[in-house]
Parts: structure tokens; C-alpha cells; sequence
């Protein structure tokens, strides 16, 4: 019954889609228009080690040791891990702990820029991935030090050696960019075109995979008619609209709305020879492997209704959030600064976060913003409606119940708390106001810290 439902949705609305999710405002016309520029170098960047899943990078820079833009300043501890570089020509002033949007804070460098320097990339190796056979490949990509960059900032090359077994047959590139505000995949979509397609068919050469998709929500059909002008007839890679909606950038929808396939519980894309990658990190492969380069900037979006002049921006990694707001000017005081998204995002206790790979966006809020509103929290009065709404099928309410007594194990075990990724449909549509979303982050968290404690007591017997 379910894939007769989702091929009627089809049917109705052209283009490909899954079952559930939103329709939030999408406050876009704010940037889509706007193309990317470059903003100028803060005083201090604050490069923390960890800005991707697996194990944070080692400095091998010093206090005191001159850098210049390009240079590594830190080295991968392990396969699930990637080198820094350095984002300005400038000055090593310290290595110690810096503030982070989740709270504690981390191990950082933080380099004075020169700002008499050049600020040209000195650092670097040209190589021709096209006469490179694939581990080369793979290697060259985390020496860029390369990770999602629409969020998610899973290092780059281990997806592109899918686990034993498993065989790459399709590529997907996410271009859906489903979070409100946000048009940073847009305009790199329609700006830098050629970097992307080179960045394609450098993924499809590493992962060995038949073919090429490029999803685009078709609320961007500017950008669709854009790639299909511009992709070679004999490169196998084609463009598909999907329809509008949250959250259809997610890995598994975007599989199931492109491939009509369903990515096990969990499972990873491999399982159904599939990797995903964003169309920023794209872009950036395939601009920077050529030239054996690092990544060292990305295109933000910095919108909200209190910044006066919102746009796409590129700008240098580890630039605090505060100078950043100063650039693009703000009205008034600030209610409230998210990185990346609104619906899944993280609101920043401290403007001096810097930009990391991962950040997407910033958006900033007024004071009076609704979103920011007070609202009481009511019971839960069983309507159905984050049922409806979760796209990945789980029952939110029952979950929500049970994150009230306390009975975390029962949600992960009994009710597969551990398929939510935390998308915030449920909490979205809520009648009843009640945070679903923040309970089962703290859920799993208090799950994950119960499981390592598990960890280490065998490990001590």
C-alpha cells in the first residue's frame, strides 16, 4: 500500500518524491538571486581539529611558526579522519580550546592573518586524477581534507570505498538544498558548474559507478535547465527534478524519491550501491584535487530577517561567526544565531563559534521572531500528526511518551529510536508544542553514554 501511495503522489505532482515530510516557508528569495562573493579575512581564524565524524585531526604546527594559505596545519589520525590547512598566509598565535556550537569546547588553532600577505594558495601539487588509479584517487581526496559539506562532514573518501562486499553502481548529487534560507548549493550549482561536473567525474571514477544523478528540488529549475545545458552528452550523468519538500535532501529520501530503493535500517547507501554526495563538496573536489590542494573556504549563506544584507558568501574556514554578522551588517539586537538550517541547525550560545566545513548557513533571528516565541507545552492529545509527518515512518508520539519516563532504552529497542535523524518534522507540525525532536537527541545521547560505559567495563573484565 505504501509504494501505491507514494506513485499516486507522483503521478499528481510530476516530479519524483517519499512518502511524508513538510512544507515549511522557505524564505529563499532572500539569497537565490544573489551571487557569491568573497568576503575579507578576520584578524584571527580559530581552526578546530574536529570538524568532521571520526577522529580529529593533530596539529604539526607550532606557537610561532609562520603558515601560508594552503599549508597544512594538521594531519588525519586515522582512516575516518582529515588534514586542516591553513585558511590564511599568517602567524600559528596559539593551540588551545575554542567554543563550538554544541556546547564544550574544543582543541583549536588559531592563526593571526597577515593581512599585507598575497593571501594567494602557495601550497600545492597540480596531478591529472583522470590517469590516476583509484587508490590514488581516494588518497588525494583526503589529503584535500574534504568532507560533506551540506552538513552532514563525513569525511569524503571513505565513501568512496564502500565496505566488502558492496558495489558502487550509481552516484547521487545532492543538490536538493531542502533547508529553509538556505541557496549556498544553489549558486554553486549555477556559478560553479565546471567544478562540479569535474568533481562527478572524479567520484565516479573513484567509487567505479556506472552513472551520475544530480537531484534538484524543483523549486531551483533554473539550476536543473543550467547542469543539463552544461553536462558533456557523453559523460553518464543526468539531472532530475524532485518536488519540493522537506527534508528530500536527506541521504535515504533522496534514494528512495530517485531510485525507488530503501536504504535497510540501519544500513548505509552502499547496501543498495548507492553514494551520496553534496553538490558544495563536488564543486570543491573537483576544483582542488586537480591542483592538490586543501579546502579552505566554502560558500555560506548568511540570511535571517536580522541581517540587512543577506547573500552567498565564500569565506574562509574558522572565521568567527561574530565578524561574519558585522560583514553582512545586522538590524538591532540578535534573538537568536543558527548554523546551518532552521529546522535542523544548532543555535549558537556564543558569536565567537567559528565557521567550520560543516557550516552551511547562519541565519539570524530577531528578538520578536515567532520561531523564538514561548509556547506552552501541552499534553499530547494522540492527532497523528508527526505520524504523518516522519518521513522515515516512526511513531513520534509513542517516543515522546516514553522520553518523558524516562525509558530510553525502551525507544532505541522496542521503537527504533535510532533511525531518527532528527529532522524535526514531528516537532514542526506538533498541535501540542511538545519538543520531540530535542527529547530523542537526548535520548540517544544518554543511550550512547550508556553504551560506553557498557563498553568499558568488559573491556575492564
Amino acid at each position: 500500500m505504501k509504494r501505491i501511495g507514494l506513485g499516486f503522489t507522483r503521478l499528481l505532482h510530476g516530479h519524483k518524491t517519499f512518502d511524508h515530510g513538510i512544507y515549511p516557508i522557505e524564505h529563499k528569495e532572500l539569497t537565490a538571486g544573489k551571487p557569491i562573493r568573497r568576503l575579507p579575512f578576520a584578524d584571527e581564524l580559530v581552526i578546530p581539529l574536529q570538524q568532521h565524524k571520526g577522529r580529529a585531526s593533530v596539529p604539526i604546527v607550532k606557537v610561532g611558526q609562520e603558515v601560508v594559505r594552503g599549508e597544512p596545519i594538521a594531519v588525519a589520525d586515522h582512516f575516518v579522519s582529515v588534514p586542516m590547512h591553513a585558511p590564511a598566509t599568517g602567524v600559528i598565535r596559539a593551540i588551545g580550546l575554542a567554543p563550538t556550537a554544541e556546547g564544550p569546547k574544543t582543541p583549536a588553532i588559531f592563526l593571526k592573518v597577515y593581512h599585507a600577505a598575497s593571501q594567494q594558495v602557495l601550497y600545492g601539487s597540480a596531478c591529472e586524477p583522470e590517469q590516476m588509479n583509484v587508490k590514488d584517487i581516494i588518497q588525494a581526496v583526503q589529503d584535500a581534507g574534504l568532507v560533506g559539506l551540506g552538513g552532514g562532514a563525513f569525511p569524503s573518501h571513505v565513501k568512496m570505498q564502500p565496505p566488502a562486499g558492496r558495489v558502487i553502481h550509481t552516484v547521487l548529487v545532492n543538490g536538493c538544498e531542502c533547508e529553509p534560507y538556505l541557496t549556498c548549493d544553489h549558486r554553486i550549482m549555477l556559478e560553479q558548474t565546471e567544478n562540479l561536473i569535474r568533481g562527478i567525474r572524479i567520484a565516479l571514477r573513484a567509487t567505479r559507478a556506472e552513472r551520475a544523478i544530480i537531484g534538484v528540488e524543483d523549486n531551483k529549475l533554473d539550476a536543473v535547465s543550467h547542469l543539463r545545458a552544461r553536462i558533456p552528452k557523453h559523460l553518464p550523468i543526468t539531472v532530475e527534478a524532485v518536488r519540493t519538500k522537506y527534508p528530500q535532501g536527506a541521504e535515504k529520501m533522496l534514494i528512495t524519491a530517485l531510485l525507488d530503493a530503501e536504504v535497510p535500517a540501519g544500513g548505509l547507501p552502499a547496501d543498495v550501491g548507492v553514494a551520496v554526495f553534496n553538490v558544495g563538496t563536488l564543486a570543491q573536489m573537483g576544483e582542488l584535487v586537480p591542483r592538490g590542494q586543501g579546502l579552505i573556504e566554502r560558500v555560506v549563506t548568511v540570511s535571517g530577517p536580522a541581517v540587512r544584507n543577506p547573500g552567498n558568501f565564500l569565506v574562509p574556514i574558522g572565521t568567527p561567526v561574530r565578524f561574519l554578522l558585522d560583514q553582512v551588517g545586522f538590524k538591532g539586537p540578535l534573538g537568536q544565531v543558527i548554523l546551518g538550517g532552521p529546522m535542523m541547525g544548532m543555535a549558537v550560545a556564543s558569536l565567537d563559534v567559528p565557521v567550520t566545513k560543516s557550516v552551511s548557513g547562519v541565519v539570524a533571528l530577531e528578538p520578536e521572531d515567532p520561531a523564538l516565541a514561548r509556547r506552552q507545552v501541552y499534553p499530547c492529545i494522540k492527532c497523528g500528526e508527526c505520524l504523518r509527518a516522519c518521513p522515515v515512518s516512526l511513531n513520534p508520539s509513542m517516543l515522546g511518551e516514553l522520553a518523558v519516563a524516562r525509558e530510553y532504552g525502551v525507544m532505541a529497542e522496542q521503537f527504533n529510536l535510532d533511525q531518527c535523524f532528527e529532522c524535526g518534522c514531528c516537532a514542526f507540525v506538533c498541535p501540542s508544542n511538545i519538543p520531540l525532536t530535542q527529547y530523542f537527541r537526548i535520548a540517544k545521547s544518554i543511550n550512547r553514554d550508556a553504551r560506553r560505559r557498557d563498553e568499558a567495563k568488559q573491556t575492564q573484565h
